[in-house]
Order: C-alpha cells, then structure tokens, then sequence
C-alpha cells in the first residue's frame, strides 16, 4: 500500500504538493488515455496504480484473434507512475533523478553531466531540471583505511545517505539555495567574483537565463549537492580511538567522501571532439557555479543548544555501528559494512568481545 508523499522544502520556493508513492512490487494501471512521455516534476502528485482489474476475470484461454490496433495498443500499454519509488530499507526518493535521461556519470560517481542542446538553449527547462535533481541527496561515506607501508590490512566503507533523508517527509531540511552577494563565486567568466547577483531566494531562473543568454562557446552550469551540520571531527575521533584500542601500529585514513555530488551541463560541441579539444586551451570559457543543493543532518551545528537531527545523533549513529565497525576492522575487512553486519552484532553479539588484536608483522 501507498504511503503520503509530503511537501519537500526547497529554497527556490518550488511549488510541492502530497502524492502516494510508487511501491515497484505494485501492478500497474491500465489506462484508456495516453499517458504523457516527458519527465514530470517532482512535486507533482502520483496516483498508485489500482488494483489489476484482470484479476478476476475467466482463467479460460481467450480465442486466437488478429493483431489489435496498435493505437489502442499503445493507450492502453502500462505506464510506470512518476516520482518517489518506495524499497523497504531504503529511503524514499525518486532514484530516477541520479542519472536523468542524456547524462552520463563519470567514473568515480561524484558528477554527472551532460551536453543536451535544450538544457543550453531554454532557460524555464533547465530550471526545472535543476530543481528536480535537487530532491534527491547526495551519497556521503565514510572510508576507514589501515595500513603498514604497502600492506593494507583493512579498508571500509559505511554509506551515510540515509541520515539525509527523514522517514516522514514533512520532516525534511533540503532546500536549495544560489550564492549570496558577499559570496564569492564563478559567475560567469572564467574568474570567480561578486557580480552579478541576483538574490539567494529568487535567483535560479535568473541564473539559468543569464546562462542561455550568454554567447560565450564553451560555457557550463553546476549544480552542487552539499552536507551542512554534520560533525565529520567528532566522528573520526570516535574512530580513530576504536583502532587503536585494537594495538593497532599502522597508519590510520579516515576519509569522508560525497559521491553523487554535481550535476553539470555544458555547451553542446558545436564542431568535432577534435577540433573541440585543439582549441578550447585557448578559447574563453565561462563557468557557472552559484547553485547548491542543501542537505542538512540537523538544524545547526553539533553542541548549539536547539539542536534537531534529521534522523538521528552522531553519537547515537557511533553507538549503534561501533560493534560492526570493529568486527569489520578485526577481521581485516575489504569492502563495505552493511545492515547484515549490525543486525548479526545485535543477534550474535559479534564485535563485543574483540579488543587486541594479532596484526603479525609488517612483512607478512
């Protein structure tokens, strides 16, 4: 069954309405009308489809017949509804919206871009583009690495995504925001600066305008997916103490990294890649990077008073993956730490009874 799809705070004042959400597991509605092919935005409201109404007609084989009409065939063809997807354990979003059609995403799954004539040529769909990929949070990790010279005796990763995303989406804080007037940006042109400003509120449709209606040949707009209030120090105080409660002696990385994080449209090539990549060394190029999409994981900053979490604490977070952290470090770990890791912690108690640990030698 569905659930209620509430308002998602965006800054640039998006209009949001409720909707049900898309379980995929649910049958599709059979619909006598076309159902139209362009991407809806966000907001707009999803009806789950009914019930299949086949399900109670006659078992018996229906009588061979002919082709039917393909334009009856294409009316009544299942569409799949827009908007957000519903996976038990995942956080509800509309996970369409990480790889739209006509963009690729890089290798190391921090951008994706795409060279789309209409996105650099119509303002109001560029806007909308932005918006909608703005729903949807970047997907911030933390990796814990040790080492002794060349040998890596653990490497780990946790996925902190869904402390993004509240299981109530009226509880939600994104909100998407352009550079203030005191903020120094690149605005167009090659060189950041402080002008032209066009508001922290209202500016987006100004900015895409300003990009379309700019004649530079070279040219991009970015969009920045962001992660503010979370106390990355704290945390990796909190790991850094684990490991070497183990004895461990080698080298210890912590590192926070945020994939998923960008989206940039550019100019379309207009000549060959080649003739592209002789003289964009040497031809102007303007760059506009003054819109971000903010995720907060609370309201303020770890220890001000007031202070609401999305969904839950850093300390709570750090209390309930501590035992599956160390049992990934003291089985010398390769991957990822996962919810089957936590939940064999809870059942088995694993990670509990391991303290020092025998690391051997260096040369092993």
């Amino acid at each position: 069954m569905g659930m209620d799809h509430h308002q998602s705070i965006v800054a640039d004042k998006a209009e949001s309405s409720t909707g049900r959400v898309h379980r995929p597991s649910d049958p599709p509605r059979i619909t006598r009308r076309p159902v139209p092919v362009s991407e809806l935005p966000a907001d707009v409201p999803v009806e789950l489809p009914a019930e299949n109404s086949m399900t109670n007609a006659s078992h018996d084989p229906p009588p061979y017949s002919s082709p039917s009409d393909t334009s009856l065939e294409h009316q009544t063809r299942p569409q799949l509804p827009k908007g957000p997807q519903y996976y038990p354990g995942l956080p509800i979003l509309d996970y369409r919206q990480y790889l739209p059609p006509l963009f690729e995403l890089s290798a190391d799954s921090t951008t994706i871009t795409s060279k789309a004539n209409y996105l650099s040529e119509n303002a109001k769909a560029l806007a909308t583009l932005l918006r909608n990929l703005a729903t949807v949070p970047p997907k911030p990790q933390i990796i814990i690495q040790g080492n002794r010279g060349r040998k890596v005796d653990f490497n780990i990763k946790l996925n902190l995504m869904n402390l993004l995303v509240p299981n109530d989406p009226k509880d939600r804080l994104d909100y998407l925001r352009c550079v203030s007037k005191d903020e120094v940006a690149l605005r167009g042109g090659s060189d950041p600066g402080l002008k032209p400003d066009f508001g922290v509120d209202n500016g987006l449709d100004a900015w895409c305008d300003r990009y379309v209606k700019d004649s530079t040949s070279i040219k991009s707009f970015t969009l920045e997916r962001v992660v503010s209030n979370f106390d990355v120090n704290w945390l990796e105080g909190q790991v850094r103490s684990l490991v070497a409660s183990t004895d461990y002696k080698g080298q210890v990385t912590v590192q926070f990294l945020i994939t998923h994080a960008k989206v940039v449209v550019h100019s379309p090539d207009k000549y060959n890649k080649l003739l592209t990549a002789i003289t964009s060394p040497f031809s102007s190029k303007s760059k506009y990077e003054v819109v971000k999409a903010v995720w907060p994981f609370a309201t303020s900053k770890n220890g001000e008073q007031g202070r609401r979490c999305v969904v839950q604490s850093e300390k709570t977070w750090w209390e309930e993956w501590r035992d599956p952290i160390r049992f990934a470090i003291g089985t010398k770990r390769q991957g990822w730490v996962t919810n089957e890791d936590k939940l064999e912690c809870i059942m088995e108690g694993r990670g509990k009874g391991i303290k020092l640990i025998d690391w051997g030698s260096e040369f092993d």
